[in-house]
């Protein structure tokens, strides 16, 4: 198969559209093509004008390992190319900089979600190149969580560099993919295109969503494998709460524990309230010391999630309620503990970080009513989920 760049670099006719045209990249350390070469780097060598590029949150090259850390803008070291950073004094792009290009070429791997923040500084961009008049392509990339949907739909009010639109937390589409639903949503008279990925198949064993013949290169720092990938979508709730999500240790975002939990109890107890929830994966109680971040030097009792192996099933994995469940677990088991993380989250004020990253205060509202059971989240979310595999049905394009 070919990703977007790949099939770019290998078709003289898509090359011939950009001659003679001024043109900008925004990428990561995992826009890479099939042999590893950064794309900055293949689409120079290919003889693409490349006068510009955009580096997303934690840097074009990977500079920032933790969140809220930012980039500056910089002069690219081997090619002299100006790199913009996105998330740095401003998360869209400028005036200044949409005057440097007339095409610009997104290539990020996403991860299927929506707080990954890929995909809002892909809404950013298709809004600063209708206002304008720029060219915007996808250089479409596999969602390696695959076509399953599951989580609330973000609430009008909501939005944030975390929450770019209605949508639930696993939207099961490819960021050219989502990019067409960006412009219909939004009514944005923008020139888009996706340059689609050849021989793509999200819901073929054994990678649902990756083909496993592809080398896995993290496109955010703790974003380091595709067991992380398909927990992401529940493990990003950690970073709302005051647990540990693994960061400081080398399985971030695919576990969570702290000091004061008894994660063997914590197990049994999501086991005894929603049994139904733990399908498709495998838990293990783990021990752990993070180096960094939350809990830093001290030994936490945890729960790791394997996604993987043979204990994965496709589509019976749901990350987002798993997570849920964690949640409830430990509220019914330690009433009182103080679970919720109250900061800054993503440049969002006077609200929790755990609403923000949901879309709004149902999940917490949730977790936190002693009367609230499985059915009732279900309740909530089922209508959600079925509205958007419907409202995505039209965009699909694999």
């Amino acid at each position: 198969m070919q990703f977007g760049i790949d099939r770019l670099l290998a078709s003289p006719g898509l090359l011939a559209e950009l001659k003679g045209k001024r043109v900008a990249l925004v990428a990561h350390p995992a826009s890479v093509t099939a042999d590893l070469t950064h794309s900055l780097d293949a689409l120079i060598a290919a003889g693409v004008n490349v006068t510009a590029a955009f580096g997303p949150q934690h840097g074009l090259r990977g500079d920032k390992q933790d969140n809220m850390m930012e980039s500056p803008d910089f002069d690219d070291p081997v090619h002299g190319v100006p790199v913009f950073s996105l998330y740095g004094e401003v998360r869209r792009p400028t005036g200044q900089s949409m005057g440097t290009f007339d095409v610009v070429l997104v290539d990020l791997q996403d991860l299927g979600c929506r707080i990954y923040t890929f995909i809002t500084t892909l809404l950013y961009m298709l809004e600063a190149g209708a206002a304008h008049g720029k060219s915007v392509w996808v250089l479409d990339r596999p969602n390696p969580a695959g076509r399953p949907v599951e989580g609330m739909t973000l609430l009008a009010g909501w939005e944030s560099f975390v929450g770019a639109g209605p949508m639930p937390m696993r939207h099961g589409l490819t960021l050219g993919e989502l990019g067409h639903w960006f412009v219909d949503h939004f009514k944005l008279n923008v020139d888009y295109r996706v340059i689609e990925m050849t021989g793509y198949e999200p819901d073929a064993a054994p990678g649902f969503g990756w083909p496993v013949e592809r080398v896995w290169i993290n496109p955010s720092p703790n974003a380091a494998n595709i067991n992380m990938a398909r927990a992401y979508a529940g493990t990003v709730m950690l970073e709302g709460t005051t647990l540990s999500e693994g960061r400081g240790t080398t399985r971030p975002l695919e576990l969570f524990g702290a000091p004061d939990i008894v994660a063997r109890d914590v197990i049994a107890e999501m086991r005894r309230i929603a049994p139904e929830w733990l399908t498709g994966c495998a838990l293990r109680e783990i021990s752990f010391e993070p180096t960094f971040h939350k809990h830093v030097h001290a030994l936490c009792s945890g729960v790791h999630i394997h996604a993987e192996g043979g204990f994965y099933d496709h589509p019976a994995f749901r990350p987002w309620r798993l997570q849920a469940l964690a949640f409830k677990a430990i509220r019914s088991l330690y009433p009182d503990y103080s679970l919720w993380r109250d900061f800054e989250y993503e440049y969002e004020f006077g609200k929790l970080a755990i609403d923000v990253i949901n879309g709004g205060p149902g999940l917490r509202e949730w977790v936190d009513d002693a009367g609230a059971v499985a059915a009732d989240l279900d309740a909530l979310t089922v209508p959600d989920e079925k509205a958007w595999v419907e409202a995505r049905r039209r965009y699909l394009r694999y």
